[in-house]
């Protein structure tokens, strides 16, 4: 009887050992998966900041109107002047009266459904807070212009409802009032929240999950009162996702330049200066300088942040 003569196997292909290679080696896969996002944020992202950053330092010629790329300061100093550093406190008070007043209006809307919501409920919750923003941000806001105008719907309700003097006492404050919601800071201030509240929330739910029920069944079982609970357990364990949730609110207000150009007075805020001075006025430099300073703010804020544990409720 003759022997079968079996065929030599066939050489592994380039695919068949690389193949091999990342299936032994994990640690391999995970460098390939993590080099292109970590290249793009690199050359685009930190690329572009580096350049940004280095641009705060060059100078715009008075008389030919060109940027003169030579170390100075002198952009830091046209920066610190008493106009400049209006916008900037305009800007960051804004920032931060937003991030309480979305804080004030999430956490009892994230508690009920932490505490309360099941099933449906929640999944209506959530629906009901993702809805927003799944439609056109600029729609939105100019909705928001018609609706605080003059001629808007709140001032057609007030006066169903004889409130006109409430309205026109509210638009008579000094500073945040005008001559209607849509041109004064508390129609801004009113258009910010609607847009970012959702950012808060989610965040400040989910601190809240994680507050166990057997504390506050305990501070209860001690003796505590409803407010004394509130204040000595649930505040401090969720305090995380309300920092968490200010993130978002604080910064995104920071550097919004849309919704302040619609609603609003004609007093700028940094984003609308940053878009003008590295647009009409062709001043990159102190553009530069001004972005510099939200960065500044937003570094300082999330050291913070990180130290109370936000981070956790992200």
């Amino acid at each position: 009887m003759i022997a079968a003569t079996l065929p030599a196997p066939a050489a592994d292909g380039f695919g068949r050992r690389a193949s091999r290679l990342l299936y032994r080696n994990g640690w391999l896969v995970l460098i390939l998966l993590l080099v292109p996002p970590v290249l793009w944020l690199g050359v685009i992202y930190l690329g572009s900041l580096f350049a940004l950053l280095l641009q705060s330092f060059y100078s715009v010629d008075g008389f030919t109107g060109m940027i003169v790329p030579e170390f100075t300061l002198s952009t830091y100093g046209d920066l610190f002047t008493a106009a400049n550093m209006d916008i900037v406190l305009r800007t960051a008070t804004m920032a931060a009266a937003v991030t309480v007043i979305c804080a004030l209006i999430a956490f009892p809307i994230a508690y009920y459904v932490a505490r309360y919501a099941r099933g449906r409920a929640k999944a209506a919750f959530y629906i009901a807070i993702m809805l927003p923003l799944w439609s056109s941000y600029l729609v939105k806001v100019y909705a928001w212009k018609l609706i605080l105008a003059r001629e808007g719907v709140i001032t057609w309700l007030a006066g169903q409802l004889h409130l006109t003097w409430l309205l026109d006492g509210i638009l008579a404050l000094p500073v945040v009032g005008g001559p209607s919601l849509s041109s004064a800071y508390i129609g801004t201030a009113l258009v910010f929240t609607y847009i970012w509240l959702p950012y808060m929330i989610l965040p400040l739910q989910a601190s809240l999950e994680r507050v166990p029920r057997s504390l506050t069944e305990a501070s209860a079982d001690l003796g505590a009162r409803p407010g004394q609970t509130f204040r000595t357990v649930i505040l401090p364990l969720a305090f995380p996702g309300v920092v968490a949730g200010s993130i978002f609110t604080f910064s995104l207000t920071l550097g919004d330049y849309i919704i302040p150009g619609i609603i609003g007075s004609s007093r700028p805020f940094i984003g609308q200066v940053v878009l003008q001075l590295q647009g009409t006025a062709g001043n990159v430099p102190l553009a530069a300088a001004f972005t510099v300073v939200p960065i500044v703010i937003m570094g300082i804020y999330l050291t913070a942040a990180k130290r109370l544990g936000a981070f956790d409720a992200l």
